[in-house]
C-alpha cells in the first residue's frame, strides 16, 4: 500500500472511530455514575486539553519526524480509550481527556488532520492537491456517519443478547482503543517519503536550522500563517454562532418540527456540504484558491442571513439547504492554499497552528449565541452575526491574499 492510501486509510479508520465514540460517550459516562455537570466539565476539558497537546504534536513534527507524531497520537487515542474503558475515577478521567485524545463531537480532533495533510501534499503534484484534500475531507464525513450508525447498532444488538447497558457501552470505548492500535500498525508502515528529509533541494529551501525557527515551528513562513490563523479563528468565531445544535434549536423553536426532522434535514444538509467539497476542486482549478474561497462563501453566507427572514418552514429549509451546498467549497481549498504557501518543512506547523486558532475562535461563540437567543426580540440575531462576520473574513481574506499565488497557479500564469 502506498503512502497516499495509507493516509486515506489512516483517515477512515479514524473518522469512523471518532463517530463510533461520540454517540456513546456522554450515555456511557452517565452510566458509570457522572452527574451532568461532570460531563459537560469532562467534555469541555477534552476540547481545552487538545489545544496545547496538538499545537506541540504538530509544531515539532516537521523536525522530529511525522511518522513518530502520528504513532504518538495513536498512542494517545489507545490510553484515552483503556482508561475511560477501566475507571469511574473523575480526577483520572480529567487527566486523561487532557493528555489524551478523544473526539466527544465526531469531528476529527488531535495532531492527525495536520500532519496527514501535510505528508499528502508532499506526495502529490501541486496540481492534485485541492482534489486529493476534497477527497480526503469527503471519505472523513462518511466514515464519521458509518461509525456514529455502527456505535447505536452495535449497543442494541449487544443489549439485545442480554448485556447490560454499561458494559454495551463499555463495549464501545474498549473498541475506541483498539481502533487507536490498528492505527498506530498502519502508520508504522509509512515510509520516509512523507518526511521533510525526503524534499530535494530543488523542491524547497532545505529545512531550517532549529535557531531560526519559531516556537511555532516555522521560520520564513511565520508572517504568513499568523496572518492566515487570525483570519482562520474570524471565519471559526463566526460560524460558532450557528453551529449545528444552535440551528436545530432555532428550528425547533420557531417552527416547532419534531427532532426526527430535525435530524433528516441536517442529514441532508451535511450530504450537499460533502459534495460541495469535491465540486470546489473543479473551480479552484479554474478560477484560483483564494478566489474560490472568496467567492463561494460570500453568497453561502449572504444564504445564512436569509434563511431567518424565511416567511415559513419550507422557504426557511430551501434557504439551509442552497447555503450547504455551497458553504464547504473553502475547506479543501483553505487547508490546500495554507500547505501551497508556507516552506514544505513548515506544513504540519503552519496548519497545526491554523487549525487550533480555528478551534479557539469556534469555542467562544456559542456560548454568546445562547446568551443573545435568551433574549425574544434577539433570537435570529445569530444568523445575521455569523453571515455579516464571515463576510467581513472574506473581505479581509481577499484584500490580503489574492496576490499570494500557490505555486501550481503562478505555472499555469507563466504558460499563458
Amino acid at each position: 500500500m502506498n503512502d497516499v492510501r495509507l493516509l486515506f486509510t489512516t483517515r477512515t479508520i479514524r473518522l469512523f472511530a471518532y463517530g463510533f465514540l461520540s454517540v456513546a460517550l456522554a450515555l456511557y459516562l452517565a452510566q458509570v455514575g457522572l452527574t451532568e455537570p461532570e460531563i459537560g466539565l469532562l467534555l469541555t476539558l477534552t476540547l481545552v486539553g487538545d489545544v496545547p497537546m496538538t499545537l506541540w504534536i504538530t509544531t515539532s513534527a516537521d523536525r522530529n519526524g511525522r511518522r513518530r507524531m502520528l504513532l504518538l497520537g495513536a498512542g494517545l487515542m489507545v490510553l484515552a480509550g483503556l482508561v475511560f474503558a477501566l475507571t469511574n475515577n473523575f480526577v483520572l478521567l480529567v487527566v486523561t481527556a487532557i493528555i489524551g485524545v478523544i473526539s466527544p463531537s465526531g469531528n476529527d480532533i488531535g495532531p492527525f488532520l495536520s500532519i496527514e495533510q501535510a505528508g499528502l501534499s508532499q506526495l502529490i503534484p501541486d496540481r492534485n492537491r485541492t482534489r486529493v484534500f476534497a477527497w480526503y475531507n469527503l471519505v472523513g464525513s462518511f466514515a464519521t456517519a458509518l461509525g456514529a450508525l455502527a456505535s447505536g447498532g452495535l449497543v442494541q444488538v449487544l443489549q439485545g443478547n442480554g448485556l447490560g447497558l454499561l458494559e454495551s457501552y463499555r463495549v464501545v470505548m474498549i473498541g475506541y482503543a483498539l481502533f487507536g492500535l490498528v492505527l498506530a500498525a498502519l502508520f508504522a508502515f509509512l515510509t520516509p517519503a512523507v518526511e521533510t528529509t525526503a524534499l530535494p533541494a530543488s523542491a524547497a529551501v532545505r529545512a531550517a536550522p532549529d535557531q531560526n525557527r519559531s516556537r511555532l515551528g516555522l521560520h520564513k513562513s511565520q508572517r504568513v500563517v499568523l496572518k492566515l490563523a487570525s483570519f482562520f479563528a474570524l471565519d471559526a468565531f463566526a460560524g460558532g454562532f450557528v453551529v449545528q445544535s444552535i440551528m436545530a434549536l432555532w428550528f425547533k423553536t420557531k417552527f416547532g418540527i419534531e427532532p426526527a426532522v430535525l435530524g433528516s434535514i441536517f442529514f441532508g444538509a451535511n450530504i450537499l456540504a460533502g459534495v460541495s467539497a469535491l465540486l470546489a476542486a473543479r473551480i479552484a482549478a479554474r478560477f484560483g484558491l483564494i478566489n474560490t474561497m472568496v467567492f463561494t462563501h460570500v453568497p453561502s453566507n449572504v444564504l445564512l442571513i436569509l434563511v431567518p427572514l424565511m416567511p415559513n418552514l419550507p422557504l426557511a429549509i430551501l434557504m439551509l439547504l442552497l447555503r450547504f451546498s455551497i458553504s464547504q467549497m473553502d475547506v479543501p481549498t483553505r487547508q490546500s492554499y495554507t500547505v501551497a504557501v508556507v516552506e514544505p518543512d513548515e506544513r504540519s506547523a503552519a496548519q497545526g497552528v491554523t487549525s487550533i486558532a480555528r478551534s479557539v475562535g469556534a469555542a467562544i461563540s456559542p456560548s454568546l449565541s445562547g446568551l443573545v437567543m435568551a433574549v425574544p426580540g434577539l433570537f435570529s440575531l445569530p444568523f445575521f452575526l455569523s453571515g455579516g462576520l464571515k463576510i467581513c473574513y472574506d473581505l479581509l481574506l481577499y484584500r490580503s491574499f489574492s496576490a499570494m499565488k500557490p505555486p501550481e497557479e503562478k505555472n499555469v500564469k507563466r504558460e499563458t
